[in-house]
């Protein structure tokens, strides 16, 4: 045998360990592709399932949730609704007390400011049903000093006259009825006529002459010449004028309201009753006229 150099034996070894690699790492790369050809082919039989299984997980969380997990979001539904009513009827009811308690100040600083004028103050606890007779009932009567004919106001004006009494409680007559009147007089031009009602809401001043000259918004109060009412007690207000022969028809808005009456005096003398007028009109006149400035307002007086 023909030796082989040393130097040409290590690159044989050398040609021969990189022709292995070759062959091994053409082996490996056959070899993924094959396992990767396989895995493609099962991902792609398995992926129809899984998708199928997903929607219907979806399908069955979204059941769970829309209508059995919501049971529970209904009940707290129901409560929360419950607990609204609640706070509701408390807001109403609080705010009827507060609506009671401005009207009981109301009458009490009425009654403050009359306190020389004998009257009694009664709460309404009764009306008529039908639209034939229009009165109240109050629990006041004889044992309080309560007489048939005796005026009923409140603090913006009159009600009616008392027609029955009993022991404890007693029958007002309101100005609304068909068989009610009162002696009143026009504010402005001082024209005096009887107001009445007809059974609705608005009252009517009648045996005003035709050439009389009477305004839409004028104040109507009593004349106290029906010998029930003093006088200068707020009746209404003029609403409407029609021209008539011989008499105009003039319709009037009460100057209390009537369909809502809760308390209400009876007063037991003919002593005049203030209204306050003068107070309103200076608070009104006090809202509507500009501040003063300081360049603009009066020295103040020295005292010599």
């Amino acid at each position: 045998m023909v030796a082989i150099p040393s130097r040409h034996r290590s690159l044989a070894l050398l040609a021969g360990v990189l022709l292995a690699q070759i062959l091994m790492l053409a082996v490996q790369i056959k070899r993924d592709s094959r396992g990767r050809l396989i895995r493609v082919w099962a991902v792609s039989t398995v992926t129809p399932f899984e998708r199928a299984g997903a929607w219907g997980v979806v399908k069955v969380r979204g059941v769970w949730r829309h209508y059995f997990a919501l049971q529970g979001t209904s009940r707290e539904n129901e409560a929360l609704r419950t607990e609204n009513d609640a706070l509701k009827l408390s807001i109403s009811q609080l705010q009827s007390k507060a609506a009671e308690a401005d009207r009981l100040g109301a009458l009490l600083n009425f009654k403050t400011s009359n306190e020389k004028v004998a009257m009694v103050g009664a709460r309404v606890i009764g009306a008529s049903a039908g639209t034939a007779s229009r009165t109240i009932e109050i629990d006041r009567g004889e044992r309080d000093g309560i007489h048939r004919n005796q005026p009923v106001i409140t603090p913006d004006g009159a009600v009616g006259k008392v027609i029955e009494v009993y022991r404890d409680s007693a029958q007002v007559l309101l100005l609304t009825d068909k068989d009610s009147g009162v002696g009143a007089m026009l504010v402005e031009s001082r024209i005096q006529g009887p107001v009445g009602g007809t059974g609705e809401p608005m009252l009517t001043m009648k045996y005003v002459a035709a050439d009389d000259t009477v305004s839409v918004g004028e104040k109507i109060v009593t004349s106290g010449m029906d010998k029930i009412f003093p006088r200068d007690v707020p009746v209404g207000t003029v609403l409407e004028v029609k021209p008539g022969t011989p008499f105009k028809q003039i319709r009037v808005r009460p100057a209390a309201n009537l369909d809502r009456l809760e308390e209400v005096f009876v007063l037991l003398t003919q002593e005049p009753v203030e209204f306050q007028k003068e107070a309103e009109a200076q608070s009104t006149q006090a809202q509507s006229a500009p501040a003063e400035t300081p360049a603009t307002a009066p020295p103040a007086a020295v005292k010599p």
